[in-house]
């Protein structure tokens, strides 16, 4: 059966964070396993992108259940730095009390923050001060000072990290040995082509 990834949509969404980990979940290119890469948002209005991209949701957030889904995505917009997200940080609660795993980037973290869903899971940001900023942020001793981290379900990252974001997110979901996700940082990270051949085998 194939598996469900669900992507928050809203505008301003940062189209570059989450790129390289929802192209290699929808082909499985590198994993030999493709999922179904859903999109989901508050209405049925089409949002735009950073980077001007117009994308029509796929279904509405209030019938959205955990038990349906395999991982939640949220990338950075502009929204996260002005306070707002709370009902995005609501389904990723039900998310991780459901045991289903959660990616977040960039803003979506302070929102997390916000939330309380990062004081008591190691995690990281774009930087320790800029969770310190969040209103009822409490997880300073939890915070990694890394490109992605995993902690209980979630994973973080800072919004320079697409890469090792989805290398991050792909090791938790199972789909591809510590080897090979080496080697997909190595290309798309360190542009290091010594390490193609480890990626694409077999």
């Amino acid at each position: 059966m194939t598996k469900t990834a669900h992507v928050a949509l809203y505008d301003t969404l940062a189209d570059w964070e989450i790129g390289h980990l929802i192209v290699e979940l929808r082909t499985g290119r590198f994993t030999g396993q493709a999922w179904d890469v859903v999109t989901v948002a508050e209405s049925a209005e089409p949002i735009t992108t950073m980077g001007g991209l117009r994308v029509l949701p796929d279904r509405m957030l209030d019938g959205l259940d955990p038990a349906a889904s395999d991982l939640l995505i949220l990338a950075g917009a502009e929204h996260w730095d002005a306070g707002g997200g709370a009902v995005w940080t609501d389904a990723a609660r039900r998310f991780l009390d459901a045991g289903v795993p959660v990616a977040a980037i960039c803003g979506a973290t302070a929102g997390l923050a916000r939330a309380g869903l990062l004081d008591d899971r190691d995690h990281t940001s774009a930087a320790v001060e800029y969770l310190a900023m969040q209103p009822g942020y409490g997880g300073h001793d939890r915070y990694v000072d890394a490109r992605a981290v995993i902690g209980d379900g979630l994973i973080t990252a800072g919004p320079d990290s697409p890469v090792q974001f989805a290398r991050a997110t792909l090791s938790l979901l199972g789909l591809a040995p510590e080897q090979r996700l080496q080697a997909y940082e190595d290309v798309f990270h360190a542009a290091d082509a010594r390490s193609y051949p480890a990626l694409v085998q077999a």
